[in-house]
């Protein structure tokens, strides 16, 4: 058994990327692994303002909701990203948290398999480029890590427009295979 943690980082209510998550965590419940769904829509997580405290000291001078998230990366064997795609990148609260994480830097992380999830009104096969390379970044800071797979779904721009579509067995299939 693994333990899966998924960051679903829309904070629309009935967000695509958000419903793709679910299916994701499904099919990794489905496979008996052990998952905690984060939706960051309500979340209190501020800016980094690039004092490098945490390198000290391995933990942000922020006292908000991020250090409860990094905990659950942290000790997860799996960390599965889920955003919607603004503007061809990633959503800004998820490079907000991602910035944010420069605390777990330096610590002794547990999670070798990475998951994208992205949505966006726009269909083509390039939207999801930027969303993924800037998730390449911060994977390429923890070197046992990788990334396993991404699950696209173009098409898609009002709330729960994604109902019925077919990627949602394909993150419901990538859980299971986690």
């Amino acid at each position: 058994m693994k333990k899966v943690t998924v960051i679903s980082t829309s904070l629309r209510p009935g967000s695509n990327s958000h419903v793709l998550a679910e299916q994701f965590a499904k099919g990794a419940k489905a496979a008996a692994h052990e998952v905690e769904l984060i939706s960051l829509r309500g979340k209190d997580i501020r800016f980094c303002v690039g004092c490098l405290s945490c390198q000290q000291t391995g933990a942000c001078i922020f006292k908000d909701d991020v250090p409860a998230i990094m905990e659950s990366v942290l000790n997860a064997d799996v960390v599965c990203w889920a955003t919607p795609i603004y503007y061809y990148e990633m959503s800004g609260q998820m490079k907000t948290l991602i910035d944010r994480m420069n605390a777990i830097f330096s610590k002794d992380y547990r999670f070798r398999d990475i998951y994208l999830l992205t949505t966006a009104f726009e269909n083509e096969a390039h939207v999801p480029e930027r969303a993924e390379s800037g998730l390449q970044g911060w994977i390429a800071c923890f070197g046992k890590a990788t990334l396993k797979g991404h699950v696209f779904c173009g098409g898609v721009g009002a709330p729960n427009d994604i109902a019925g579509n077919p990627k949602l067995q394909q993150a419901y299939q990538l859980g299971m295979g986690v």
